[in-house]
């Protein structure tokens, strides 16, 4: 296998993080409708135009010319509170490695870029909720099981 280039995902990437984030959907729900993946290459292109780089992080890992994995820092700025003393959360959203590239330690690199950038950028806290194939790697990299007072809840609409 070639070479493995870490670094974030710019506007010349959105064709292939359109790709992975569909790949991700695939893997996480065993498949999707034609409807949800026509609705996701109709809506993602603009997404990521819009927040790629500001809101939206992808660290991303290269090889063969393409991209093979992606993890993305979600930053959501919300009122100050004693969690959060400048208001900046995070969210990690789709980590996804190409099945021929796992165990190669593409997911820890990628989550350590992460985990750096967001010290170098003053975040306060980054979530995620892990799969249970991610979760060991998560836990190694000092993620921890977070206890709630409160009880999470939704409303769909």
């Amino acid at each position: 296998m070639s070479e493995i280039i870490f670094d974030t995902a710019n506007v010349n990437d959105i064709d292939e993080l359109v790709r992975l984030r569909i790949a991700y959907m695939i893997d996480d729900f065993g498949s999707i409708t034609d409807y949800e993946k026509e609705c996701m290459e109709k809506q993602l292109p603009d997404y990521f135009k819009r927040r790629l780089g500001k809101e939206l992080i992808a660290f991303v890992a290269r090889a063969e010319g393409r991209l093979v994995a992606a993890a993305y820092l979600l930053i959501i700025e919300k009122p100050a509170n004693p969690f959060l003393p400048n208001g900046f959360d995070t969210e990690v959203l789709s980590v996804y490695t190409e099945p021929e590239y796992r165990g190669r330690g593409i997911c820890s690199q990628l989550m350590t870029n992460m985990i750096e950038y967001a010290k170098e950028h003053k975040l306060c806290r980054i979530d995620l909720v892990a799969t249970s194939e991610g979760y060991p790697i998560y836990k190694k990299l000092g993620f921890e099981d977070r206890v709630q007072k409160y009880i999470d809840m939704r409303m769909k609409l």
